[in-house]
Formats: C-alpha cells, sequence, structure tokens
C-alpha cells in the first residue's frame, strides 16, 4: 500500500468550558512530505491512539503535572506506531514498533528521548502497552503498591471499577489477597466486574439503594479514586484507622466549571487516614521492572484485558473522547487509527 501524501492531524480549536463540545477540536490536512526527522528523531507512522481522562485536564489552561495543550496545538495523546523514518544518529530503525505521547497525529515526528520500543513477547498483544503494560495498568500497579500499601487480607474499594485504571486495580487487589469491592455505572458492568475479573462484590453507583447498600461492605483500608466529587466524599464516612486513599482520579468533576467541595474530610483526622495523589511517571525508574512482572501475569492469564475499540480513524478520536465521562467504554478505550505499514526499505520520503 503506497504511502500517503497527506496527513491528519487533530488540534485544540477551543477551551471547553464544561463539557467538550463538537468545536473544541478541529482537523488539519498537511503534505507529509513537511515531516522530516533531524538527528536523534524518528518519524512514526501511528496506529492506535490511547483516550483517557486524563486528557480532559490539558486542555484547562491551569498549573498541573504538564503544561496545557495549546490553541492549535495537537491534542497530546499516547500512541502505538511504527517508525518509518529515522534521522542521523537516530536509536531507532525503520519497521521499529514504539509508543510515545505524539498526540492525535497520523504521522508525527519525535525525538528518540520520547519513545518506547515495543518487543512483544508470546502471550502480549501490542495494544497491551496503551493498557494493562501502559500508563493505565502502571498507573493501578504503582497506585496501589506505592501509595495503597496494600496488604493481604485488607478492604478494598475501588471507583470507576470498569476503566481501565480501575480494572486493573481490581485484579492487583485480588491477587494481593484483599477482599474487593468495585463500583460502576451499570449493571451490565457491576456482573462484568463479578463474573470476570472476579471482585468479591461489584456496586451500581446508580442504583437508588447504592449508599444502604455499600454500608454492607463495613469500612475500608484502601479506597483506589478515580472519579472523585460526592463519591470520594462518601468514601471518607466509610474509612478504618489508618486507611489510606489513592487519589488517582476526578472523572466525575473533570467537565465541571466548579469541582465538588469535600464535607466529610475531617474523618481523615479522627481515623489516622492518609490521601495522596502522585502521577504514574513518579516510579519512571522502576517502570521495566513493572512491566515484566504484569507481562508475566497476562501470559500465565492472572491478569485478563478487556479494549473499547473505535474504528474509523484519526478523526473518530475527539468524537470517542467524551465516552470516558458518560460511562459509554468498559475496559480500555483507544482508537484503530491505522493498519500497520508495510516497511520494504528505509527510502526517504
Amino acid at each position: 500500500m503506497a504511502r500517503p501524501t497527506h496527513y491528519k492531524r487533530i488540534v485544540l480549536n477551543k477551551r471547553p468550558i464544561a463539557d467538550i463540545e463538537h468545536d473544541t477540536f478541529r482537523t488539519e490536512v498537511h503534505p507529509l512530505s513537511e515531516l522530516k526527522p533531524g538527528p536523534g528523531q524518528a518519524l512514526v507512522q501511528c496506529t492506535w491512539l490511547s483516550l483517557d481522562p486524563a486528557m480532559r485536564g490539558y486542555l484547562r489552561d491551569a498549573r498541573s503535572y504538564l503544561p496545557p495543550v495549546q490553541i492549535n496545538e495537537v491534542m497530546r495523546a499516547m500512541g502505538l506506531g511504527v517508525v518509518v523514518d529515522v534521522g542521523s544518529g537516530s536509536k531507532f530503525a525503520v519497521g521499529d514498533h514504539v509508543s510515545g505521547p505524539w498526540g492525535m497525529a497520523e504521522f508525527a515526528v519525535v525525538k528518540d528521548k520520547a519513545l518506547d520500543k515495543i518487543i512483544v513477547t508470546p502471550g502480549v498483544q501490542p495494544l497491551d502497552f496503551l493498557g494493562t503494560l501502559g500508563t493505565s495498568g502502571l498507573t493501578a500497579y504503582f497506585g496501589l503498591k506505592k501509595i495503597g500499601l496494600l496488604q493481604p487480607n485488607e478492604t478494598l474499594v475501588v471507583s470507576g471499577a470498569a476503566g481501565s485504571v480501575g480494572t486493573v486495580a481490581c485484579q492487583l487487589g485480588k491477587a494481593r489477597g484483599a477482599k474487593v469491592y468495585a463500583i460502576a455505572g451499570s449493571d451490565e458492568k457491576c456482573r462484568w466486574l463479578e463474573k470476570e475479573l472476579g471482585v468479591d462484590k461489584a456496586f451500581n453507583y446508580k442504583s437508588k439503594t447504592f449508599h444502604k447498600d455499600f454500608k454492607d461492605v463495613g469500612y475500608l483500608d484502601v479506597y483506589f479514586d478515580n472519579v472523585g466529587g460526592d463519591m470520594l466524599d462518601f468514601m471518607l464516612t466509610r474509612l478504618k484507622k489508618d486507611a489510606r486513599i489513592v487519589l488517582c482520579g476526578a472523572i466525575s468533576d473533570y467537565n465541571a466549571v466548579k469541582p465538588t467541595g469535600l464535607k466529610s474530610y475531617m474523618n481523615l483526622i479522627s481515623q489516622r487516614a492518609k490521601l495522596q495523589g502522585f502521577i504514574v511517571t513518579d516510579y519512571a525508574s522502576e517502570k521495566p521492572a513493572a512491566i515484566e512482572e504484569m507481562s508475566k501475569a497476562l501470559i500465565s492469564g492472572a491478569l485478563k484485558r478487556k479494549f473499547h475499540i473505535v474504528e474509523g480513524g484519526i478523526e473518530q478520536a475527539p468524537i470517542a473522547l467524551p465516552m470516558l465521562f458518560s460511562g459509554g467504554n468498559t475496559g480500555k478505550l483507544v482508537v484503530k487509527v491505522s493498519e500497520e505499514p508495510e516497511i520494504t526499505s528505509r527510502a526517504k520520503l
């Protein structure tokens, strides 16, 4: 299949005030010939894009762990792709499979240091490097290990349990020997969490009796929080002494003009509990060992994966992104951007 003469990229057109809207992004078409890798750079053709709740935060013009995406800039996103050209001195070769944060673009020139070469071993899928072996899975891994300090026989509660991070957190909790209670947004998701992932019980937070039903769990040792807002406030009333709250995300508030405040925070004092945020890149030096451990669990079947795949190319990415905030996905949300390119030579573009 001949290489295209032009490529598409999705740029930030307008900052949303609340929900992502139809004019938040726009598609641009550029000549592929303008992309020339320089020294220590590679030209990558994107095959898959990851969609993650954190992307809503990148749209805010506010201080965070990464600078906000600027108007007219390519929307930030993690992707999988194949190297199709390299600059002088690049450590990559044409045909290498890589992952990296090049954003919503069909092709991109990327610095070597921003790319990770993917080695797919038997029992592992390339897509795993956007899921269990990527940012989502590693977030669950380090969140439980470093912040949650989860121990056998403790009680773990996971909100957003049917999402990409939550599904892994639930399974890691069970593997650790904890009692795991999951919270999701539909009866179908709850059945899947119980039957497929083996959580001790899953609760539909949309149920009229949710708060009453959840109190049957008793009190919790670790709360892995993906949603924030009212759910976090409720969980602050369900803490054991020395409980740990892993503050991973706040998906219920990402689109809010004014996030929900906490009213039950004084329970942190009375129960000597800890609430701590973290970013997965805090543990970059431990990433290789974590990937090796998680890979073994995937290969053995101890860890299960689930992908919600959106077909149709890169222009589906901004359309699918709001699904993360409406509960429209189960498992890791990804967009198929292209088929893998046929690499026949190192010919320059």
